[in-house]
């Protein structure tokens, strides 16, 4: 990783986003595809550069929850060039045409996609998101500048070798990708609001507001994942015990994992069964007052559990009289991230769909989905949980923006009002005839 003045490496990512965002889909197309090769064929040193951080993060008592994010297996890369793959088949999302208008004969206006332009991505203990963030970059066209966890130094700088490498090949600016070392880089990265476009913190609610505090440059993140799966009456009890299961083991530390099992009151003599499932795959379930007969082993909740977000093998449950109380108690305590509902009944599940704010709302299926990778982008930059310009996870429309192209033949806008010229304003065919 560079060493250079913070100012300088912003001043190096904007010229060179100004050339990635300008070269044809194709070029950057090819830096994707060598991207994903290099993924392959570095495998075994990237591994070993991950062994490295695990083993110094082990040393110095590193919680399990950040160890789970920090390692970088075999299966992950692989995760990871599929992802790349995923982007190149997407094809190119630059200067695509939204909206063209005739504004007079000869005067034609379009609204095409443009790179939001120099991103300062601040992320912990998870190495994989160095390939994911920078191949929605390249995709996307812009530049980022990529500041990563202490722990994971190893890992991340063969990560981002890989990009720059990837770029380099193509005769790309290298620059387009620039990886930051240490807090102090950052809080002058964070006053460069005429070089740097965007910021997105990738960790915990305190992450996430202590930059929004920091910064007057744009910060899209989330607050803390704490997500909700809410059993209905009319929930299938196999499907239940399931989905409850996958939504709070598949990967205890994500962002995306349940936090808190509401239950109707209704569903409480499956409860024991449920509770007996989870004990057996590791799950300390912390409970609130109803739920003690069915769940003997548990400990008592206290109102901050509510609003919790553990990242580990603890499950808050609580029990619900109804719908609306399962929604009230979302409402209050959740983070707007991914709530989910289990239940056979369409009207009901229609309801939670359409009444529950949040970024992503589930009928019938683990709240792991919440993911860019599963959604079909490719790969994301992080979940928004904000209401402005992108929401849940942000793959590369999250990092497009716009520009109005104007095609004339001369013309002045004192040619138009009462005694001129007079606009068409004509709504044309987005392709060309």
């Amino acid at each position: 990783m560079s060493q250079q003045d913070p100012a300088r490496l912003a001043q190096g990512a904007r010229a060179a986003q100004r050339v990635l965002g300008s070269t044809s889909g194709s070029d950057r197309t090819q830096v994707l595809e060598r991207l994903a090769v290099l993924l392959g064929d570095r495998k075994e040193s990237l591994i070993e550069a991950n062994r490295r951080d695990l083993d110094a993060a082990r040393s110095s008592g590193l919680a399990p929850a950040l160890l789970s994010r920090l390692a970088l297996s075999e299966d992950k890369i692989d995760t990871l060039i599929q992802g790349v793959s995923e982007l190149v088949a997407q094809g190119d999302p630059i200067a695509r045409v939204l909206r063209r208008t005739e504004l007079d004969e000869g005067l034609e206006l379009r609204q095409v996609t443009s790179a939001l332009g120099v991103l300062l991505i601040i992320f912990e203990s998870r190495p994989d998101a160095v390939i994911q963030i920078g191949a929605l970059a390249l995709r996307s066209g812009n530049a980022v500048l990529l500041k990563g966890g202490s722990e994971a130094a190893h890992s991340n700088a063969a990560l981002i070798s890989c990009l720059r490498d990837a770029l380099a090949a193509g005769n790309l600016p290298a620059d387009a990708v620039i990886g930051i070392d240490g807090r102090e880089a950052v809080r002058e990265l964070l006053a460069q609001d005429e070089l740097i476009d965007l910021v997105i913190p990738r960790g915990s609610g305190a992450l996430v507001r202590t930059i929004q505090d920091s910064t007057r440059i744009p910060v899209l993140g989330h607050a803390e994942g704490i997500c909700h799966t809410y059993i209905d009456a009319k929930a299938d009890p196999t499907m239940a015990m399931r989905l409850a299961i996958d939504g709070k083991c598949d990967y205890p530390s994500a962002c995306n994992a349940t936090e808190t099992l509401l239950v109707h009151e209704d569903f409480l003599p499956k409860l024991e069964a449920l509770g007996a499932s989870l004990h057996e795959n590791g799950v300390q379930l912390i409970a609130g007052p109803r739920c003690h007969g069915a769940l003997p082993s548990a400990s008592v909740a206290s109102e901050d559990d509510w609003s919790s977000e553990y990242g580990d093998l603890r499950l808050s449950v609580r029990i619900v009289a109804d719908l609306d109380e399962a929604i009230t108690h979302i409402h209050r305590y959740g983070s707007g991230h991914t709530e989910v509902i289990i239940t056979q009944d369409p009207a009901a599940a229609e309801r939670f769909l359409a009444e529950v704010d949040a970024a992503s709302v589930f009928h019938n299926a683990s709240s792991r989905f919440a993911d860019g990778y599963r959604y079909g982008l490719g790969a994301e930059v992080g979940i928004s949980t904000g209401r402005i310009h992108a929401r849940g996870p942000v793959g590369v429309e999250g990092l497009l923006t716009t520009r109005w192209l104007l095609r004339g033949s001369g013309q002045g806008a004192a040619d138009y009002g009462k005694e001129g010229r007079s606009y068409t304003h004509r709504s044309l065919p987005l392709e060309d005839d």
